[in-house]
């Protein structure tokens, strides 16, 4: 009987050993599933924040009190598909009018000009703004440069704040290209383009310029010119000090641009919100590409390449 004790003593005390590492294997495997899923959680919420920012969901126009500056940028070439294009820097604007909180809107210009029809649909839109939204001022702060359209888009405010050494004016109209006929002579090269209508090939770089062709051209231009001219003594009114040159295309520093009238006052962005607004609280509402739109601009414009290529290879192309 004293064996049998024994014996049932170890094996109570084998099955309580191997109970306890039983136990603690379970309890290790709760751990490590409760830590798996832990770190699930923290990278999915990494990552879901990671795709709110990407798209825009989150920014820091929200949560704001008071007063406010809005910015926008209008920066580099003024042109479709570019950060300063139309759509863009109207976007902006109508987004910053419409916030409660704002007490003025700056526009802060870097951009040596480009497509005057784009120019033109920003100063549109300003002025449009303005006369919605009668109590909130808009100012042009100019960085390095404000010339051609960026000047164009800079008079639609109701005053112009330039560095002492900004860049301005260039209120003038141009088309640039090359003729290339001299060379292909030399070079034993014939041209053959056959098109319909006699003005078709108008100003083809490889083919000798008719006198009709560039004055036909000349009009064009002069035209443009003259509406740019209108859009500038209607944004600046009295306060411009008209010269011989002031419209010749002629480019001047900030400081002689204000005793043209050309510009109102010294100042920056910070200063403007500060002393001229009095909202220090400065907002940019600046569109920006998330990164959906990047990357859905680059898919679709690899796609949109290929297709071309499948639908006019061996066509004739209609341009």
């Amino acid at each position: 009987m004293a064996e049998t004790g024994s014996g049932d003593a170890g094996e109570n005390w084998e099955r309580k050993v191997l109970e306890k590492v039983a136990l603690a294997a379970i309890q290790e495997q709760r751990r490590a599933r409760h830590w798996g899923i832990f770190f699930k959680l923290l990278l999915f919420i990494y990552l879901f924040a990671l795709l709110f920012v990407g798209l825009g969901w989150f920014g820091k126009r929200d949560g704001l009190p008071g007063r406010l500056t809005a910015l926008v940028d209008v920066r580099g070439v003024i042109a479709p598909g570019s950060p300063a294009s139309a759509e863009a820097i109207t976007t902006g604007l109508q987004e910053a009018f419409k916030d409660r909180r704002t007490r003025g809107v700056i526009l802060r210009i870097n951009s040596p000009g480009g497509s005057p029809v784009q120019a033109g649909y920003i100063n549109d839109e300003i002025r449009r703004l303005r006369a919605k939204y009668p109590n909130i001022p808009v100012y042009a702060v100019v960085e390095d440069v404000s010339a051609s359209g960026g000047y164009y888009v800079a008079v639609a405010a109701d005053k112009i704040y330039v560095d002492k050494a900004s860049i301005i004016g260039s209120i003038g109209v141009l088309m640039d290209g090359f003729g290339f006929t001299g060379a292909m002579e030399k070079l034993g090269v014939e041209r053959r383009l056959l098109a319909a209508g006699e003005n078709k090939g108008f100003l083809d770089p490889f083919s000798p310029l008719p006198p009709e062709q560039r004055e036909y051209a000349q009009t064009m231009l002069n035209e443009i010119h003259q509406q740019f001219i209108n859009i500038v003594r209607q944004g600046r009114g009295k306060r411009l000090k008209e010269t011989p040159e002031i419209f010749s295309g002629l480019l001047w520093v900030g400081q002689k641009s204000i005793e043209l009238g050309l510009a109102d006052a010294l100042g920056n962005v910070d200063y403007v919100a500060r002393e001229v607004i009095q909202a220090e609280e400065i907002v940019d509402f600046t569109p920006r590409e998330n990164i959906a739109e990047r990357f859905a601009k680059r898919f679709g414009a690899a796609a949109a390449e290929a297709l071309l290529r499948l639908t006019t290879y061996g066509n004739t192309v209609m341009r």
